[in-house]
């Protein structure tokens, strides 16, 4: 059985400056950076996923513009796969099942932004695939969300999404855990 890593969004307009800044994506972006170390220096698959809009009216991840790069501390080797994306889930009419499939993975470690949104229905599509999932939760991040006249604290998002994933669709384990079983 083979691994990956799936990057998720790490792009520049979630950062401070960006258009759709999120808490904590510094030290998400550095712990998301250690593992594509540990991948790296294993020498295993490393897949990028960027997303692009194309959804009219779109604010953030507009096509040709700084924030839709991906962030310079986890920025894609030649050799490794980068794979855009349109909608929330990065198998939504993508390549990201057939390219797992050529590289053999049937284990993937996810890692990226926003939580509540990429990162939780693309791994939730994988498990539903039937791969092995591991979420990297030190190395993802999301914002505050508001109903119903309230505001939820990005730190309650969090914790409630990886609860949520953590055991149905995902091994939800720290990037020093992730990294110690490679």
């Amino acid at each position: 059985m083979s691994q990956a890593l799936v990057l998720i969004d790490l792009q520049n307009d979630y950062f401070p400056g960006g258009r759709m800044e999120l808490v904590g994506a510094d030290a998400a972006v550095a712990t998301a950076a250690s593992l594509l170390g540990a991948f790296r220096e294993r020498g295993l698959a490393v897949v990028h996923i960027q997303h692009l809009s194309q959804r009219p009216g779109a604010t953030f991840f507009l096509p040709d513009t700084q924030g839709a790069e991906i962030h310079r501390a986890v920025e894609p080797l030649a050799e490794e796969t980068v794979i855009v994306k349109h909608f929330p889930s990065a198998f939504r009419q993508t390549s990201l099942q057939a390219v797992l499939r050529e590289l053999g993975a049937s284990q993937v470690v996810f890692a990226g932004m926003m939580t509540h949104m990429c990162v939780d229905t693309t791994v939730r599509a994988a498990a539903d695939l039937g791969l092995q999932c591991q979420l990297a939760h030190d190395a993802c991040a999301t914002r505050n969300l508001q109903f119903g006249g309230s505001e939820v604290a990005a730190a309650d998002v969090q914790v409630a999404y990886l609860a949520a994933l953590n055991g149905a669709f995902a091994s939800v384990r720290s990037t020093s855990e992730v990294t110690a079983a490679l």
